[in-house]
């Protein structure tokens, strides 16, 4: 039987700020494997849902409600600016549009998530769900390779401290 566990944190913090994009990037990857792992788990169970099931549902729906939000509200207010600072306001544009599109496409998912939660699965979302596991991995590697470097290479030290202290204050932190 698959096990679906919970997932820590972040390992990096606001003090080194892309260093804590990059870790939310990780967490993305791994709520995007669980979603993976949980449409494996419930064909190999015929549409069977458990108690596992229902949690890694309420997992992935409470990754994508509160810290997908957060995280992509950091790129657009520290990220992107320092990209088209640096010339790269295609780059910048595209990501930005690729934010809207993700947020569209989950919000589509979401009440397929809430329905596992809720003990009911239809395998006819599994393109659905393949779709947007797919869309997110090749998001998060353009800002992986492309973004974050071009726009680290933008940002001074000082501008690092005022981001690091904005998106840990957005999050209640000091």
């Amino acid at each position: 039987m698959a096990t679906f566990p919970l997932h820590d944190g972040p390992s990096a913090g606001f003090d080194a700020p892309f260093e804590m994009l990059e870790a939310c990037h990780d967490r993305v990857e791994r709520m995007l494997s669980l979603l993976e792992r949980l449409r494996a788990h419930l064909e190999q169970r015929g549409g069977a849902v458990d108690d596992q099931a229902r949690h890694a549902a309420r997992d992935v729906m409470r990754y994508f409600d509160l810290a997908a939000p957060n995280h992509h509200e950091d790129e657009e207010r520290h990220v992107f600016p320092a990209l088209r600072e640096q010339g790269e306001a295609a780059l910048a544009d595209r990501l930005q549009a690729e934010h809207a599109q993700m947020a569209t496409a989950w919000y589509a998912l979401k009440p397929t998530l809430a329905a596992v939660a809720d003990g009911h699965w239809d395998a006819a979302v599994v393109p659905q769900w393949e779709a947007f596991v797919a869309m997110y991995r090749r998001h998060v590697a353009d800002e992986d390779e492309r973004a974050y470097p071009a726009a680290a290479a933008a940002i001074d030290d000082r501008c690092l401290v005022r981001m690091a202290e904005e998106m840990a204050h957005r999050r209640g932190l000091r």
